[in-house]
């Protein structure tokens, strides 16, 4: 069973997005697979947070699964009308004034409707509808699904298995840049036609999974990449994540943090192209206070004038 999307990410019903992404955020830095090789625990606690804040994040979700329209999976309620209510305002009445049939009483249609039941062009056991003697096909239903991808995959395509209601496995390809809400089509995947009809598709709705690093715009990959302050200063190369493996960067010598560098090619496809990836860096402080790096700066700051917020007036 899906988990709570509020209890996964330990918040409030009324918290606000910031809450919401805050609480994702650590969560993520404790339980990223990366960070946790081997661990199936830690594997399946990510995707648990990652599908809460997936749910969440999103406005029309997060208000849909308030009002009960959706399960904690984002997946749609069955929602039935009352048949008491129904059958009693139907019985005996007829079809109002120039609507189709208006002339005929609802237990007449549906004693035709149902009155031969073999085999037809559907093949044996397949519901034979007439009317008047004439066969009747109906197209089945379409059937909805939802199929949650990780955001690599659905950047650069894969194939994902799923399993129907009917007990029929089959594979189905995300295509690369597939983006999320986005509804895949499989044809005659769905509910069986009537009396030769031919059956309803499968609507298959993608829900990507945030990743703990990457973020997406268009076709292009943000990533934020933490720099050390000796790298800053007299620059050099580092390696970076991308959508396909780790890379390497040169930084320049006195990059601030803010600083944005374009890796080409390194986004998301699209086509035969593809999009860039833009790496921010931000300068990171070592965890421990380092007594010499101290020292060292006391003693420049007293030779140089330097104010970093002179441009805020």
């Amino acid at each position: 069973m899906v988990k709570d999307p509020y209890q996964a990410l330990g918040v409030a019903k009324n918290a606000t997005p910031e809450q919401i992404k805050k609480a994702y955020r650590k969560l993520a830095r404790t339980s990223h697979p990366d960070l946790n090789p081997g661990n199936r625990e830690a594997e399946e606690r990510f995707k648990e947070i990652s599908a809460a804040y997936d749910l969440l994040s999103d406005p029309d979700k997060r208000a849909r699964f308030d009002r009960g329209e959706i399960d904690a999976s984002g997946a749609e309620k069955p929602r039935w009308s009352d048949y008491r209510t129904y059958a009693e305002g139907a019985r005996g009445g007829k079809y109002r004034e120039g609507a189709p049939f208006g002339d005929l009483d609802l237990d007449d249609i549906l004693g035709d409707l149902l009155r031969r039941r073999g085999a037809g062009a559907g093949g044996p056991g397949a519901m034979h509808w007439t009317f008047g003697g004439e066969n009747v096909r109906m197209r089945g239903a379409d059937a909805h699904y939802s199929l949650r991808v990780p955001f690599v995959d659905a950047c650069l395509g894969a194939t994902r298995r799923v399993t129907l209601p009917h007990g029929r496995s089959l594979d189905v390809r995300i295509p690369p840049g597939t983006e999320n809400g986005q509804t895949l089509r499989l044809k005659g995947q769905g509910s069986p036609g009537t009396g030769g009809g031919p059956a309803g598709d499968a609507l298959v709705e993608i829900q990507v999974e945030p990743h703990a690093h990457f973020t997406r715009q268009g076709y292009d990959i943000h990533v934020e990449v933490p720099i050390t302050l000796q790298e800053a200063v007299l620059g050099g190369k580092i390696t970076v994540p991308t959508l396909t493996g780790r890379v390497s960067l040169t930084v320049p010598p006195w990059s601030n943090s803010g600083t944005v560098m374009r890796l080409k090619g390194k986004g998301v496809p699209h086509g035969a192209r593809h999009g860039d990836q833009l790496v921010k860096l931000r300068i990171a402080l070592p965890e421990k206070p380092d007594q010499a790096l101290q020292d060292f700066l006391a003693e420049w700051g007293k030779s140089h004038d330097y104010d970093a917020r002179a441009k805020l007036g």
